[in-house]
């Protein structure tokens, strides 16, 4: 697990750090950052999406792996709720700012 999420910080840090750097005001910076976090977010809820499809097809009627299944479906939904409301939120406190 640890693995994981030391590969999807350094990802993260890869993606954001030339933005930042190039960047020449601090507004252009802050959506660059924004920017490169939605895109390791549909990343991220794409990859749960195939993994849960593939759980599924891997349940073969097993009442242990569909239990697991539908929590990584669960867990799926909820991923994607969140990247949908984290992009509304960026746009509406943009819009607010007038970034």
């Amino acid at each position: 697990m640890r693995k994981v999420l030391v590969i999807l910080i350094l990802l993260a840090v890869v993606l954001v750090l030339p933005s930042v750097v190039s960047a020449a005001t601090v507004e252009g910076m802050a959506q660059r950052v924004a920017d490169a976090a939605v895109k390791v977010g549909y990343a991220a809820v794409i990859i749960f999406w195939v993994v849960t499809g593939v759980l599924f097809l891997s349940a073969a009627g097993s009442p242990e792996k569909l239990s697991m299944a539908k929590k990584a479906l669960f867990m799926a939904i909820a991923g994607t709720a969140i990247i949908i409301i984290a992009v509304s939120a960026i746009s509406f406190v943009g819009g607010a700012l007038g970034i």
